[in-house]
């Protein structure tokens, strides 16, 4: 029997540090405050699972796509979240070996969690990002079926309604338009960031998976942009580049970890959102061998408000990966192959042809030019010696929800001009 080909496309965008004002966009629906009194134990500690799961595939797929060969030395970029969103809604569907693969490669625990807790779990935090503001956060997926395919019931079920999937009914064979419908989608969900997601489509594929995640907001404390100027970035010992570095000082949640002798400074968005910025001493080879979740939850448990004088370079990165090769060597190799297991989905022997991730990035001083609310902090001179936290060589970079403690966004920065 031939093999027909699953497709599935992860992708987000994220753009930091909105053009916009969205100070007031943030407060949350009272709608929908009171479902959560009557929300058992339960359903929390299976989103906090879930939640902690994310965290470690996070760092494992860091520590994977850095120690590829063909990204040595280049910018990494990513959104775990958007990647797990894709698998978790495809191992509803997966059976025998091939879930298995899935559900443990993805972080899950079998003994503690159900797939039916794992999707619950996602409606959950599916909900809540879109709800907290239409504009400046939203995830979700959409699934484009092939018109003469139809999947079983049960699985256009689960991702409908615990996915909160769009599903669309696409002629494949026809694949310019398809390619077209696609990315009009994708570009529209992530407000015109990623345009192009899909280049070309097999015809003999019978469905494509899409997952999304998009993200705008604005510094707590922006960065005055007259304060920016040119300075040097250390690509490496050989190589430097000319950046923007942005420059403050203020009252900034900072933290040194002594055990990697590495500096960790947390910028707040106005949101529930902040970044953190991660530099070794030492160039970052040392920490990627070793970073994990630990890690994460040590330097958010460990911040604490310090005058620091800081320096950051603007920069804007656009990175696409392809990861079924990264997946493979996580153990959730099957899904590729003619193993693989979708009978949750069709009796037709699917397998899946590529999982292609795309993410971009951009970081400026706020969005707002020098405007009125810019706040001038005068302090008595003292002879207090002001720590200096400067960006100015290859470091790692996070965006993490302050509320559940996902990594929506992880990556480093070898080269802020590429």
């Amino acid at each position: 029997m031939i093999r027909a080909a699953l497709s599935i496309w992860i992708l987000s965008a994220v753009v930091c540090l909105g053009r916009g004002d969205h100070h007031g966009d943030h407060s949350h629906d009272d709608g929908h405050a009171h479902h959560h009194h009557d929300e058992s134990d339960h359903s929390t500690s299976n989103l906090k699972l879930v939640s902690s799961a994310n965290t470690d595939f996070a760092t494992q797929l860091y520590k994977k796509l850095a120690a590829q060969k063909d990204l040595q030395g280049k910018n990494i970029f990513f959104s775990p979240i958007s990647v797990t969103l894709a698998l978790a809604a495809l191992s509803s569907g997966a059976r025998g070996d091939t879930y298995q693969q899935l559900f443990t490669g993805l972080g899950f625990n079998s003994s503690l969690l159900t797939q039916a807790d794992v999707d619950k779990a996602f409606k959950s935090l599916l909900t809540g990002f879109n709800r907290t503001s239409q504009e400046d956060l939203s995830a979700g997926t959409a699934l484009f079926v092939q018109e003469t395919f139809s999947p079983r019931a049960q699985f256009m079920e689960v991702v409908k309604q615990e996915y909160l999937a769009d599903v669309f009914a696409l002629d494949f064979h026809n694949t310019t338009e398809s390619v077209s419908n696609i990315n009009k989608y994708v570009a529209e969900k992530t407000n015109g960031k990623i345009e192009k997601l899909v280049e070309d489509l097999d015809p003999a594929t019978l469905m494509y998976l899409v997952s999304y995640m998009y993200f705008k907001d604005k510094w707590e404390l922006p960065f005055d942009p007259t304060d920016t100027k040119e300075d040097v970035f250390h690509v490496d010992e050989q190589t430097q580049v000319p950046v923007q570095m942005m420059n403050m000082e203020e009252e900034v949640n900072t933290y040194y970890d002594k055990e990697s002798s590495t500096s960790v400074l947390q910028l707040q968005y106005n949101g529930s959102s902040s970044m953190l910025l991660v530099l070794p001493d030492k160039g970052l080879a040392e920490l990627e061998e070793v970073i994990c979740q630990n890690h994460v939850n040590k330097w958010l448990k460990w911040m604490r408000r310090k005058r620091t004088d800081i320096f950051v370079p603007k920069f804007s990165i656009k990175m696409s990966h392809s990861l079924k090769n990264v997946l493979s060597e996580m153990g959730m190799q099957d899904m590729f192959g003619a193993a693989a297991d979708f009978s949750g989905i069709s009796d037709l022997k699917l397998s899946v042809s590529e999982v292609v991730h795309q993410a971009t990035l951009d970081v400026d001083e706020a969005g707002a030019t020098a405007a009125a609310a810019t706040g001038v902090g005068i302090t008595l001179l003292s002879f207090r010696k002001i720590p200096v936290l400067k960006f100015n060589r290859p470091f790692i970079v996070l965006i993490t929800d302050s509320n559940n403690g996902n990594i929506f966004f992880m990556g480093k920065i070898v080269n802020p001009n590429i």
